[in-house]
């Protein structure tokens, strides 16, 4: 199974302990299996190459969307490539079929424990904040896979962020 890592983080080399680690991880699975793209590094003026993107998307069996979790949401430059990307005639609607049958899911990180994501006081599961993905596969006709989470991403230390990544590959590589 080939796999597309599409990383949306507005910096990851500065601001992003966690998402590096995945991103680094994701970057040293063996072979040609999975490809690891920087998002915000390919388009740093939000311009997105959709031909190029949507390529990729078809060379590919599953699709990961990779970023981390802003106010029960994700950055500006992950909804901008759903917008351009996942366009009407080639990822739904007349002729739009270039998901259909791929596995499309998200690795996030999140800042706060999971604690956090429980119906305690008004809150929402992570699988609730998630539902816009869920609901982007059925509508393309992709599968929904399991999500990859890490919790109480800025505080992890070194070996935390280690296993974090081993945990990914062996998420990957399934």
């Amino acid at each position: 199974m080939k796999t597309l890592v599409l990383v949306f983080h507005p910096d990851l080399k500065n601001r992003s302990n966690a998402n590096a680690a995945l991103a680094k991880a994701a970057s040293a699975m063996p072979g040609d299996a999975v490809t690891v793209r920087d998002e915000y590094a390919l388009y740093p003026d939000g311009r997105i190459d959709v031909a190029a993107e949507q390529r990729l998307v078809e060379e590919h069996d599953r699709i990961v969307l990779q970023f981390p979790l802003y106010w029960y949401s994700a950055p500006a430059l992950l909804k901008e490539w759903e917008d351009q990307v996942l366009a009407y005639g080639w990822a739904y609607g007349d002729g739009g079929e270039a998901l259909n049958g791929k596995e499309l899911t998200v690795a996030l990180t999140a800042g706060g424990p999971a604690s956090e994501y429980q119906h305690d006081d008004g809150g929402a599961t992570i699988d609730e904040v998630l539902a816009p993905y869920r609901m982007t596969a059925r509508y393309t006709h992709a599968v929904w896979g399991e999500p990859f989470t890490v919790f109480r991403s800025m505080e992890l230390a070194d070996d935390e962020l280690a296993a974090a990544g081993e945990a990914y590959r062996a998420f990957l590589g399934r």
